[in-house]
């Protein structure tokens, strides 16, 4: 299994959308965070499994979230690009 590493700027959005939720209801940023690690559980035992979306990234999505995992497999790692809220601006993370 390779390892599976979050961009600065995912991370970032991973943090904010846990608070985000914390704030709507106790407890709710801890079950993002959960299903957060489970897809990344999920990624790195199978990397392959999830769809390409553009050209070697591919998505993950989140249970009961409206959030998905952008990621690349590299070599060596698995990278997480984007956090994204998949209500949100689609394209913000292409630079990355």
């Amino acid at each position: 299994m390779k390892p599976v590493i979050f961009l600065r700027p995912a991370e970032a959005e991973m943090l904010d959308a846990a608070q985000y939720y914390e704030l709507q209801a106790p407890g709710l940023g801890d079950d993002f965070l959960e299903r957060i690690e489970a897809a990344v559980q999920d990624i790195g035992r199978n990397p392959e499994l999830w769809p390409i979306i553009q050209a070697n990234t591919r998505r993950r999505l989140i249970k009961r979230f409206p959030f998905a995992l952008l990621y690349r497999v590299d070599p060596d790692q698995i990278v997480i690009q984007a956090t994204m809220h998949l209500h949100r601006r689609p394209d913000y993370w292409l630079n990355r």
